[in-house]
């Protein structure tokens, strides 16, 4: 089994939880969050690595949604934040960002 986290910034936000209760279609999102639901059973489907320890989840409807995040040891999982195809390399950096923190937090 694998324990899904949400990153927090040093203020308390959650990026990923913000975009996900963004996203106007509400379908979208509900396929999303099941999406997130099967990474807990260890079924991550189509991901692959963006760098830097960072992974991309691709859910392949609308806009082309992305979740990513990065894994500690064999089974945690940190969501970082999410995006669309049309965001991608600006999510890409800012995923990277929150990761080197949630790391260096770490200690």
């Amino acid at each position: 089994m694998i324990e899904v986290f949400r990153y927090q910034t040093t203020g308390g936000l959650e990026p990923v939880t913000e975009w996900l209760q963004s996203l106007r279609d509400k379908q979208a999102q509900a396929k999303v969050r099941l999406r997130l639901k099967r990474i807990e059973a260890g079924n991550f489907g189509d991901c692959e690595p963006v760098g830097d320890g960072v992974l991309e989840l691709r859910e392949h409807l609308g806009a082309g949604y992305r979740v990513y995040f990065g894994r500690h040891g064999r089974s945690i999982i940190i969501l970082l934040c999410g995006g669309s195809k049309k965001t991608q390399a600006t999510d890409i950096k800012i995923a990277r960002e929150y990761w080197a923190d949630w790391k260096r937090r770490q200690g």
